[in-house]
């Protein structure tokens, strides 16, 4: 919760420099000066953190729906207690709450997911499953409670929420300010369609910046979840033979939806877009870290 307060207050902060600013260079004029914008931006604020924020606490009920997770209520076999079993050891080590345990159907990948660090989701594929060691899926395990243990599912949403408000904020004080151009010496108050032609253009536009932004800070915290585990298991040889295996079966996480492709193991192909760094900086990073 602290967390979440502090980044709404600091989003809060910065729309109200950016507000007092607006307002000083006569932006949104048009629909009533300083009154405007402040609702402009606690609308701004609402409709940036609440998508994020609802996705977050419907993370763990939408990617057991939409995985098909097999949740290990009860181990039906070695495996399974096994897997059980070392997800309890690293969650005791990482010092949080024993997570829900899933499989599913799939290409070589693993995920974690939920909102709350003590009450968190962790998955692995089949596909992972039949294609590693047990020392490389403990270190795959250990990444993703890591995840849990960073708060990582969280802290990209907020992110993602100080993005979607500052796009929808910025997107129409512009939209305003071209608008009151275009239309100069027009007696009509209401927007128009400069207004909304810029407003939409802009989204599309900032939307593609902004997501720039949140796979940047996406990038980082898999190089920090990379270290999690390789302390988690005392070394960081697992945790390479893991992702060097990883990279020889080719998996990119095509089957998983990209609102979960984030908390995976494995990573997209783009630099600017993609939520993980290339397999090969992920190994050297862990070979020489500093």
């Amino acid at each position: 919760m602290k967390r979440i307060a502090l980044f709404v207050l600091t989003n809060l902060a910065v729309m109200v420099v950016v507000g007092i600013i607006a307002s000083l260079f006569g932006l949104g004029r048009y629909q009533g000066g300083m009154a405007n914008i402040g609702g402009l931006m606690a609308l701004s604020l609402v409709a940036g953190f609440a998508g994020a924020i609802i996705s977050l606490l419907m993370s763990k009920p939408m990617a057991k729906w939409t995985m098909g997770l097999h949740i290990i209520s009860q181990p039906a076999n070695a495996d399974e207690a096994w897997i059980v079993q070392t997800v309890r050891k690293l969650a005791d080590q990482a010092g949080i709450g024993m997570p829900e345990v899933g499989i599913y159907e799939g290409e070589p990948n693993a995920f974690a997911t939920g909102a709350f660090r003590n009450s968190a989701l962790v998955a692995v594929s089949t596909g992972l499953l039949r294609g590693m060691t047990h020392e490389e899926i403990e270190a795959v395990l250990g990444h993703e409670i890591a995840h849990v243990t960073n708060g990582d599912m969280v802290t990209m949403a907020l992110i993602q929420g100080v993005m979607n408000t500052f796009v929808f904020f910025a997107s129409r004080v512009i939209g305003s300010l071209v608008d009151s151009f275009l239309r100069r010496g027009d007696g009509d108050r209401g927007p128009g369609i400069g207004y909304m032609v810029t407003v939409m253009a802009l989204q599309v536009v900032f939307g593609f910046l902004a997501g720039i932004v949140v796979a940047w800070f996406s990038r980082q915290r898999e190089f920090r979840a990379d270290r999690g585990s390789a302390q988690l298991m005392g070394r960081p040889d697992a945790m390479i033979n893991a992702l060097a295996r990883l990279g020889g079966l080719n998996a990119q996480g095509q089957h998983m939806p990209q609102s979960l492709q984030a908390m995976g193991i494995v990573g997209a192909i783009g630099k600017l877009r993609a939520s993980h760094p290339p397999i090969e900086e992920r190994i050297a990073a862990l070979r020489n870290p500093g």
